[in-house]
């Protein structure tokens, strides 16, 4: 089986590079923006009529959150317009199609995991632009696979571990958001899940599934953890959400219910802090 993964430079995208060699039955070909933009219909088109694949990975997406408020075309351009180039290519040639989305789709005050039915209600553009590549994914191919995933970090690129990290072992003190509820995912096992799903060449290869890692924190309840177990002499306050403005709206609350996936799939999720555990030892 031939797989396309789009992004590869990514968080996602490079997990499933470092993951490549324990699935032998898979060729994989992965290409970041300068080998194929998917913004560029004609492009995408050529590219599906040059090579066969049998799935595409979509981890190709716009990410700044803040930085989308204030570039609304281009998180459209790429989130929206990229992911249709994507799917109308797959649907095409007959490629089973991932799309990864985001817990940023939901901002509903609730208590509860949202379960993949729930209302949907983005606050941000971030959030706006991926819904809308969802839809237009499952409306153009008809075997489209959409996972929303949420707090993503790993041992590649930026995000909020390395960050962490970096301000701990350079301050005395930091203050973080404590009223902002999810779960973390460890890159490496949403990409780990993904090439599972695909293993098993499911017959019925559409609709929308949540994955994160297993437990519930806040981003200070997170940021606590890294310290601990890196042992970073750092003091850790926490702070509401409303003391920390920034451009994009975040959910106050966005814990993923994973019923649906691990019923369908079988799937074993490790908790939040055993994978935190496994990145931070390649830090």
């Amino acid at each position: 089986m031939k797989i396309l993964v789009t992004g590869a430079n990514g968080q996602v995208g490079s997990e499933l590079q470092a993951l490549a060699t324990q699935y032998p039955i898979f060729s994989f070909v992965f290409v970041d923006k300068d080998q194929l933009d998917i913004c560029d219909a004609a492009l995408v088109a050529a590219f599906f009529e040059q090579t066969a694949f049998d799935y595409c990975i979509n981890c190709a997406a716009y990410t700044a959150v803040d930085k989308a408020e204030s570039d609304e075309a281009m998180a459209e351009l790429i989130n929206v317009a990229g992911s249709k180039n994507l799917a109308l290519a797959c649907q095409k040639h007959q490629v089973r199609f991932v799309q990864i989305s985001t817990d940023y789709v939901y901002h509903n005050s609730q208590n509860t995991p949202f379960k993949e039915e729930d209302l949907t209600s983005p606050q941000s553009v971030y959030g706006k632009t991926k819904l809308a590549g969802e839809i237009v994914a499952l409306d153009n191919n008809p075997e489209t696979l959409v996972i929303r995933t949420s707090w993503v970090y790993s041992s590649f690129g930026n995000n909020f571990v390395k960050t962490m990290l970096r301000l701990g072992r350079d301050r005395d003190q930091l203050t973080v958001i404590f009223d902002q509820i999810g779960s973390p995912t460890y890159a490496r096992d949403l990409a780990k899940a993904i090439l599972d799903i695909i293993q098993q060449q499911p017959s019925n290869f559409r609709g929308i599934y949540h994955y994160s890692n297993e437990g519930v924190c806040s981003w200070y309840d997170f940021a606590t953890a890294i310290f601990e177990l890196e042992a970073v002499d750092c003091s850790v306050s926490p702070i509401e959400t409303k003391d920390y403005p920034t451009p994009a709206q975040r959910p106050p609350f966005s814990l993923l219910n994973k019923h649906k996936i691990k019923d369908t799939f079988g799937l074993q999720i490790p908790y939040w802090r055993d994978s935190l555990k496994d990145c931070l030892a390649l830090l």
